[in-house]
């Protein structure tokens, strides 16, 4: 049977799931009656995937059309998860690129696109979403093919088909329709007969020894560790002799114990695999991706997925707050690392290092979200954790320090281009690129800046646009160092004692900026409980109780009028702590705090 391997790859939120979605509906890999059928967003199955709305891990699922299988490989579309990205794609053969029809391509189109055409994968280009009010199939269309001619390295990457879609409706077309309603008939068959026709068969090379790059691992409460991962040649029995092997040098031999290849979302279990299909393999305890599993025989080494190099780093160690130990179950330095190498072997784009103190562990990753998942994930996991400041992290070049910079693209409402062009000034940012679309009433941005002064960014814009400003960024490489903006965020808020916090004491510091914390809140000294309205911290007393008397004074009575309190996300909080503050993460709470506790302490401190 022949066997096609096709990846998606597209911008966040361009419609890569819906489309898999309608695929595995339209194949019929569901029954009629079967709770799928009624579902969207089938394979974002991770919790943290379904409240972001993105993927986050790519998965892999498969589905029969005209007796032939198609393995597909949903992979994330932001560029702080390429990690995922880097280590799929070499098991595909082709490749899907979604480009919606009003935004057109933004940077991680041109991300995923550069990894597909190094990769040589055969590119269909759907342009998505063509029944948006704001479509521009067209232009769209013009703009993706100088972004080919842009990266592409041979002619070869310029001949690509092209079709049009509605994804949420299940329909593709070879030619854009007139005029697009729901009642439009079409459904995904021009897409089928386009992966028929264009990405090449996978199945060959039967006839030679076993051979098979592990991409990714799972792991079954039955069977122990899966590794998965396309078969570049040969065939497989169960219970057959298979190597582990690394480098050239076999790591250990082992039975093929169980055997599986994939059928919609589940694992099917059979006798014998052969080469282009994408399985897993049971039957090999310790093992980790990249590496090779071959017949023993014929021990070679397939070539190791390169990752590009992690950019940010944050420390992360046990909590040493007044706090620790009430809300997590897993807290201790041992429990942390064995988390975070257990991690490591299927993140691939992750780099853990052990402080010499062996009670911190230095955490390099892609960006500040794949960081921020990963803390959030083992705090949801019941871990207690704190968190330092993300760092950029530097690189010397032939004697001179170099740092990442990012291509930065910003779609913004003409109101606030003042606030995003003063911000983007302040942080010493170069202007690439600016283009008005009037009918929209939007402008959009493109610069470039240092990794370093665009920590932070996301939030204050945000905030200063009210949300409706969006941010997406493309990792264009190391340059030599630049001047680093000094820190662009006021002072805090910090609790002088510790107790419950009071009304009395809450309104006194609200006059002194904006707070984090509400009434009947525990709150410990050193904790930072907002933001100050000046540059310099602030010590308050937020436990502080009124002084009962026997006379009455004006105003005894009145009710105390109280500010609800800012309640930052995870990712707002890594943004706003300084390099002075940790950020304590409990299943329960996420509390900024001075890394010196101590009022006294930390005063003597800031004065040497």
């Amino acid at each position: 049977m022949p066997i096609k391997n096709i990846a998606i790859i597209a911008h966040v939120d361009h419609g890569k799931t819906t489309l898999v979605d309608a695929i595995l509906k339209q194949t019929h890999t569901f029954r009629e009656n079967q709770k799928e059928m009624g579902e969207t967003l089938i394979m974002d199955s991770n919790d943290l995937e379904k409240e972001k709305g993105i993927t986050i891990l790519a998965k892999n699922t498969a589905v029969f059309y005209k007796d032939t299988k198609i393995n597909i490989i949903d992979t994330p579309g932001h560029a702080d998860f390429g990690g995922e990205v880097e280590r799929t794609i070499n098991m595909a053969s082709g490749a899907i690129l979604l480009v919606d029809a009003a935004e057109g391509p933004l940077p991680q189109t041109k991300f995923v696109l550069k990894e597909a055409l190094e990769a040589k994968l055969k590119i269909i280009l759907i342009v998505n979403k063509i029944d948006k009010k704001d479509a521009r199939p067209q232009e769209v269309l013009h703009e993706v093919e100088n972004l080919f001619l842009e990266l592409a390295a041979d002619e070869h990457s310029l001949h690509f088909r092209t079709l049009f879609s509605v994804g949420r409706d299940g329909k593709a077309f070879r030619e854009l329709p007139a005029h697009y309603s729901p009642q439009t008939k079409g459904d995904l068959t021009p897409l089928f007969d386009a992966i028929l026709a264009d990405v090449p068969d996978s199945a060959v090379n039967q006839d030679k020894p076993f051979q098979m790059l592990i991409s990714t691992l799972d792991y079954d409460n039955y069977v122990g560790k899966l590794c998965i991962g396309k078969i570049s040649q040969g065939k497989l029995n169960k219970n057959d002799k298979i190597a582990l092997v690394e480098d050239g040098k076999i790591l250990g031999t082992y039975n093929a114990q169980k055997l599986y290849t994939f059928e919609g979302l589940q694992k099917k279990e059979v006798d014998q695999i052969s080469s282009g299909d994408i399985v897993a393999i049971a039957g090999i305890p310790d093992l980790t991706i990249g590496q090779t599993v071959t017949d023993p025989d014929h021990p070679v080494s397939l070539p190791k997925i390169l990752v590009e190099e992690p950019t940010i780093k944050i420390s992360i160690g046990p909590n040493t707050s007044p706090f620790a130990g009430k809300q997590g179950e897993f807290g201790t330095s041992r429990q942390i690392k064995e988390r975070l190498l257990k991690e490591k072997e299927t993140n691939v784009g992750l780099k853990i290092q052990q402080d010499a103190e062996a009670t911190q562990f230095t955490v390099h990753g892609r960006g500040e979200l794949h960081l921020a998942v990963l803390v959030e994930t083992m705090r949801r996991e019941g871990f207690e954790l704190q968190v330092s400041k993300p760092e950029v992290i530097y690189k010397t070049i032939n004697g001179v320090v170099h740092e990442p910079y990012e291509e930065v693209v910003i779609h913004t409402q003409k109101e606030y281009l003042g606030k995003v062009t003063e911000e983007f000034g302040r942080r010493k940012a170069e202007l690439l690129d600016m283009v008005t679309d009037d009918r929209k009433n939007e402008v959009k941005l493109k610069y470039k800046i240092s990794d370093n002064n665009l920590l932070g960014v996301r939030s204050i814009l945000v905030t200063q646009t009210r949300g409706t400003t969006t941010l997406n960024t493309f990792f264009l490489g190391y340059f030599p160092k630049g001047d680093k903006i000094d820190s662009v965020r006021n002072g805090a808020l910090v609790a002088v004692k510790p107790g419950l916090s009071l009304s009395y004491g809450l309104a006194n510091a609200q006059e002194r900026g904006d707070l984090f914390v509400g009434p009947g809140i525990d709150v410990y000294e050193g904790m930072v409980v907002g933001v100050a309205s000046r540059n310099l911290d602030i010590e308050v007393n937020v436990c502080k109780a009124k002084k009962l008397t026997n006379n009455r004074s004006v105003g005894e009575g009145v009710k105390i009028q109280l500010t609800p309190p800012t309640v930052l996300s995870l990712e707002q909080s890594l943004d706003f702590i300084n390099e002075d503050e940790l950020l304590e993460v409990t299943p329960q709470s996420l509390r900024i705090r001075k890394k010196i506790l101590s009022t006294v302490q930390r005063r003597v401190a800031n004065r040497n």
